[in-house]
C-alpha cells in the first residue's frame, strides 16, 4: 500500500505522516490547491485532523479542513481561517500531515513506502545488495530503488517474484544477475 510518492520529504517525526501539499491559491476568497499523495490520492479528503508544516521545521499546526473537493490533477480546500488570496499565498508549498495513528493498519503482504525507505536489501543467503532510497510507481507494479554501496542503484520490482520477505527493516530478494 503506497503512501507519499515522489519527492516527499520524509516526516519530521514518527508521528506525522506527510500526505500532501498546498500547491497555490485558487479564486479569491482563500481556497487552495492541494496535490496528495496517497494512493489512491482520494484518500486525503478522509484523513483528519491535518496539520500544516514546512520540510525543515518539526513543528506542525493543526488546520481545520471546511470543504475539499476533487478539481483537476488535485484538490481544492478551503481551510478554517484563511479568508483570501493572500492569506491563502502564505500557505504556499506547506507540507499536508496527520498523525500516524489515524492511517489504517495496511492488508497482510502490503507495506506503506515509509516502512520501505532505507530498508536493508539482501540476496537469499544474506548478502547485502544495498539500501532502499525509493520507490517508483510505474502503474504496473512500485519499483524498489535501491543504493548499492558503491553508490549505483539497482532497480527491483516490488513483485512477489522477486521479493522473498519484508522482515524488520530488510528486505531479501532473489534478482537476477546478483549472485550471492
Amino acid at each position: 500500500m503506497p503512501d507519499p510518492a515522489q519527492n516527499v520529504p520524509k516526516p519530521p517525526s514518527g508521528a506525522v505522516i506527510v500526505v500532501g501539499r498546498i500547491l497555490a491559491p485558487y479564486g479569491i476568497r482563500g481556497w487552495v490547491h492541494v496535490a496528495a499523495f496517497t494512493d489512491p490520492k482520494e484518500n486525503l479528503v478522509a484523513y483528519r485532523p491535518w496539520l500544516l508544516g514546512d520540510a525543515a521545521e518539526e513543528r506542525w499546526q493543526p488546520v481545520t479542513v471546511r470543504e475539499i473537493r476533487p478539481h483537476g490533477q488535485g484538490f481544492v480546500a478551503s481551510l478554517a481561517d484563511v479568508h483570501d488570496r493572500a492569506a491563502a499565498e502564505r500557505l504556499k508549498g506547506r507540507l499536508i500531515g496527520v498523525p500516524e495513528a489515524v492511517l489504517p493498519e495496511p492488508e497482510p503482504d502490503e507495506y506503506y513506502w515509509r516502512e520501505l525507505i532505507g530498508a536493508t536489501v539482501t540476496g537469499p543467503e544474506g548478502v547485502v545488495l544495498g539500501r532502499v532510497e525509493s520507490l517508483l510507481e510505474t502503474g504496473a507494479h512500485d519499483v524498489l530503488v535501491v543504493r548499492r554501496q558503491d553508490g549505483t542503484e539497482l532497480l527491483i520490482p516490488f513483485h512477489d517474484r522477486y521479493v522473498l520477505a519484508v522482515e524488520e527493516g530488510v528486505i531479501r530478494v532473489d534478482w537476477p544477475g546478483e549472485a550471492d
